[in-house]
């Protein structure tokens, strides 16, 4: 780290006193505060552009928005209210017009260029920032003539809005919709640790009895464990048809139009830019080097995995058939596999969670991260918040020196969107003034803790904690100075799940799962013959779940690959005939999956959701080095640490994985650890 003697830390956003009122003053003045000042430092600069003069004060203002909105965005997601979604509604389109702006700025373009023209001067992570930002010019329109220039920028403040609107969808959709249940019979076969969770949501909202709900931990153990079939297919219904114009939910909610817009506005923009669809235009910041080739890729896994979850499913019908159900529906599936699992291996998700108390798996997960690249951990106390349950926790060197800080949410609640994610709170960043250590948010969606048990998770959830923990080290663990190419900045999209899915692995290793497994009551660790049969089943219906994968993968491709503006998106056209290909389980017509899809009509994964397969590839093949050498061999996760986590988007994720690997990827880890027949 750099020793200038000026180095200071920035303060952490202030989130009780961050007011809806406030975001959007705050914002205008922040944008109009740098637009004049790169236009006075464009001035200034005139001929002679120096990586000092010219990127690093841009550097500081665009920090200086980024920690402004950072929280806003954060929020907005996690503690969702109507005057924060105003604010935050109302800033989108300023945000993409500046963004826009700023990428069509010539004098802007022409300084960068003349400086990339001086790369003697520069160095590794310099040269990668400019090599960006000149593609990134082009990709903002800079090429274009004036008429088109603002027509990209009209569809650039377009997707924002549509893009929010489709979360925001979701989001209402999940929330409105409830199951009261008083007649406890409704619930049987449903674990404990889920009719808790049921009683203490409906105490909370004042009901008696139980009450379900579409967030995954109400949803998930019904469709695992529920024995009232009718009750199984109601929450399916409920939940497949989230935002859509079928199902028990209001129409207004409906994202059927909404998806049609954005397919048809990312289609016109990849055009604009002189792309043929937007999977092309798509590909321009990937690993991937064509749309052939990622087709390829994904036809090739479903080729080697499609005849296993075909039997996989076979073996799931005739088990169910022996059960007298002979009539296999989407909403069984779950349940009759559990069963099947059971069964066959003897282990159940519930029959483990006693063994992962959060408060054991946390500080666990700490001491794999401290053992494989020498870091520890420090909970902070007193640090301001937006919700009770938030901790906060530092990342120290052997020398105690602060590396990187972290927010953790990890309980499901009202108001919060779904699933599981890593997020910017502010970038590494180091200057001739000062240096900014970054600050992830890491945010999950457990169960939270009933009674006076701690929260207890299943062995998915820990996996999904690893997951999440491993871009959060992506993050935070950079020794990248300039926030471009810092972290998970400026990492080919298809390579930035590699550090995240091989923490996964260490979910499966046994010298690493007596770290962060105990019994919440007695401390005792997993028995050799429970996690045995853990690892007897760990493949089980891997195929299945492999299809499933390339199911969305191959959808969002191709549905952003064949877009025609004079047949439309043919969106349920396209998925049928993915379906066709790939899928075993043939959902009913009216399933709406594609209207609660948030990955590609409301993330980053457009025409980018094959992203999870390709670096998983990746991220198995990187840790079969381990398996070869020891799972917490120092030498290769020292390696691993500064050629892959350090290193950012400083460098190609080509480059960076030969130099920790030795080799380019390759595939047959990735089948051996799926249980797929290489």
């Amino acid at each position: 780290m750099n020793d200038n003697p000026l180095l200071q830390f920035e303060k952490l956003p202030p989130f009780a006193h961050i007011k809806p009122e406030h975001v959007e003053p705050a914002i205008d003045w922040l944008l109009a505060e740098n637009r004049r000042r790169i236009a006075a430092l464009l001035d200034e600069v005139g001929e002679h552009p120096t990586w000092h003069n010219l990127i690093e004060p841009i550097e500081e203002w665009d920090d200086e928005l980024e920690r402004a909105w950072s929280p806003v965005s954060h929020m907005n997601s996690v503690v969702n209210s109507e005057e924060l979604r105003a604010a935050y509604n109302a800033c989108l389109p300023k945000l993409s017009e500046y963004a826009t702006e700023m990428g069509q700025n010539e004098r802007l373009y022409q300084a960068h260029k003349r400086l990339s023209e001086t790369a003697d001067a520069l160095d590794e992570a310099q040269r990668k920032v400019l090599e960006n930002a000149l593609r990134d010019f082009h990709l903002s329109g800079i090429d274009l003539a004036p008429e088109q220039k603002a027509r990209y920028k009209a569809i650039s403040q377009q997707l924002s809005q549509l893009t929010s609107r489709f979360a925001e969808n979701v989001l209402d959709c999940t929330n409105a919709w409830e199951k009261h249940i008083t007649d406890e019979t409704l619930l049987a076969g449903l674990p404990d640790s889920a009719l808790d969770l049921a009683a203490q949501t409906a105490q909370q909202r004042g009901r008696e009895g139980w009450l379900l709900t579409l967030d995954f931990p109400s949803y998930h153990p019904v469709m695992t464990y529920a024995d009232d079939r009718a009750l199984r297919r109601e929450l399916y219904e409920a939940y497949n048809t989230r935002a859509s114009d079928q199902g028990p939910h209001d129409p207004k909610y409906d994202n059927s139009a909404i998806m049609e817009e954005i397919l048809a506005l990312r289609h016109e923009l990849a055009q604009l830019l002189g792309f043929a669809n937007y999977a092309e235009r798509s590909l321009a910041t990937k690993m991937a080097g064509s749309t052939d080739e990622v087709m390829h890729f994904l036809d090739d896994l479903a080729d080697r995995s499609h005849p296993q979850a075909q039997r996989e499913l076979d073996e799931l019908r005739e088990f169910a058939a022996s059960l007298g159900h002979d009539d296999l529906q989407p909403w069984d599936v779950p349940y009759y596999s559990e069963k099947l699992r059971q069964q066959r291996y003897s282990i159940s998700q519930e029959e483990v969670k006693p063994y992962f108390p959060e408060t054991r798996v946390v500080p666990g997960m700490f001491e794999v991260v401290s053992r494989l690249y020498g870091v520890s951990f420090q909970e902070v106390e007193g640090v301001e918040a937006w919700h009770p349950d938030v901790r906060f926790y530092e990342i120290r060197e052997p020398n105690g020196q602060v590396r990187g800080q972290f927010y953790f949410d990890l309980y499901a609640r009202p108001n919060k969107r779904g699933g599981a994610w890593m997020d910017t709170c502010q970038s590494r960043m180091v200057t001739h003034e000062r240096c900014q250590i970054p600050v992830a948010y890491m945010t999950c969606n457990f169960t939270p803790p009933v009674g006076d048990k701690p929260a207890l998770l299943t062995h998915d959830e820990v996996e999904t904690l690893f997951h999440e923990f491993g871009h959060g080290l992506h993050h935070m663990l950079t020794r990248v100075d300039y926030p471009e190419v810092s972290g998970i900045s400026g990492v080919a999209w298809d390579a930035v799940e590699l550090p995240s899915q091989f923490m996964e692995n260490f979910c499966w290793e046994r010298e690493a799962l007596d770290l962060f497994s105990g019994h919440y009551q007695t401390g005792e660790a997993i028995p050799e013959e429970m996690f045995q049969r853990m690892l007897a089943a760990r493949n089980f219906q891997s195929a299945m779940m492999m299809v499933r994968q390339l199911e969305f993968s191959l959808f969002d491709f191709r549905l952003h690959r064949e877009y025609d503006p004079a047949r439309g998106g043919r969106i349920y056209e396209i998925l049928d005939e993915v379906r066709e290909q790939v899928a075993v389980i043939r959902p009913p017509a009216w399933n709406r999956f594609p209207n609660g899809f948030s990955h590609i009509f409301a993330g980053g994964y457009a025409a980018g959701y094959y992203s999870y397969k390709w670096a998983e590839v990746l991220s198995a093949d990187a840790f079969s080095l381990f398996e070869e050498r020891g799972v917490f061999d120092r030498e290769t996760g020292q390696s691993f640490l500064h050629n892959i986590l350090e290193r950012g988007g400083s460098k190609d994720a080509a480059e960076l994985f030969r130099a920790f690997r030795g080799r380019d990827p390759e595939i047959d880890a990735l089948l051996r650890h799926s249980g797929i027949a290489a």
